[in-house]
């Protein structure tokens, strides 16, 4: 790896400065929370933007979600979708899984972060639906490589730590659908400080309407390609059932 500048730094330094460098980064972004329900696997992203999407379909049943600097994790993104496709055309479209999708976004953001100057400033998830509950899987994936198998429910991105805690205490595997909206929509509120811009303040905590989310399901009885977009009157009238069940 070349260095920018002269002089020396230890490895051990040089690592932790980068990886301070990507969390920074990361960190100054929106979180996105991705939880189970009943019917497979929810992503609810902080995002006002209608054309800068956090969460994407990749393959039949797999998606991927991100946050940290846009630019980055459309390339990953955009890789995603052709590594799956070219290897659905070549096999099966069976033989794509979301655990194939993780590891190589895992070499590919390692070789990086070990030999670029500057990490990349992302952190993603890769989720496949499976035909059980208890086989969808989820998968983290942080900007030096490290993947992680989560289950339940996993949040990424800006105040991570407050949101995780909320989905913690507050997530139920099973719960249908508006329930798991409201958990994640909570958990996104109790992660941001009450006043910042976009939403209004209720009992300490921010409370996000419909043109603050991004919101889809990979849902396991949809035939063929499960992913889909949860937005307008449907996404509307699950936010106003969460608050009548509130």
């Amino acid at each position: 790896m070349t260095m920018p500048f002269g002089g020396y730094a230890s490895p051990e330094q040089w690592v932790r400065d980068k990886s301070e460098y990507a969390r920074k980064g990361i960190a100054r972004g929106r979180s996105v929370v991705i939880v189970t329900y009943s019917d497979g696997i929810l992503f609810v992203a902080e995002n006002p933007s209608v054309t800068l999407h956090k969460i994407s379909e990749v393959y039949d049943r797999i998606a991927f979600a991100a946050v940290g600097k846009y630019n980055e994790f459309e390339n990953l993104r955009t890789a995603g979708i052709r590594l799956t496709d070219m290897k659905g055309y070549t096999y099966d479209r069976r033989d794509v899984t979301g655990r194939a999708l993780a590891n190589a976004y895992a070499q590919t953001l390692g070789t990086i972060f070990t030999e670029s100057i500057k990490p990349y400033e992302v952190e993603i998830v890769v989720a496949e639906v499976g035909s059980t509950p208890e086989s969808d899987q989820i998968y983290r994936l942080t900007y030096d490589g490290s993947i992680a198998d989560e289950r339940g429910f996993v949040a990424i991105g800006g105040q991570s730590e407050q949101v995780n805690a909320s989905l913690r205490e507050h997530h139920t595997a099973g719960e249908p659908l508006a329930q798991a909206l409201r958990v994640a929509v909570r958990a996104l509120g109790a992660g941001t400080q009450p006043g910042a811009p976009g939403a209004a303040a209720q009992n300490g905590e921010r409370v996000l309407s419909a043109g603050n989310l991004e919101v889809a399901v990979l849902d396991r009885n949809r035939p063929r390609r499960q992913f889909k977009r949860v937005t307008g009157p449907q996404l509307e009238g699950l936010l106003a059932e969460t608050a009548a069940s509130a």
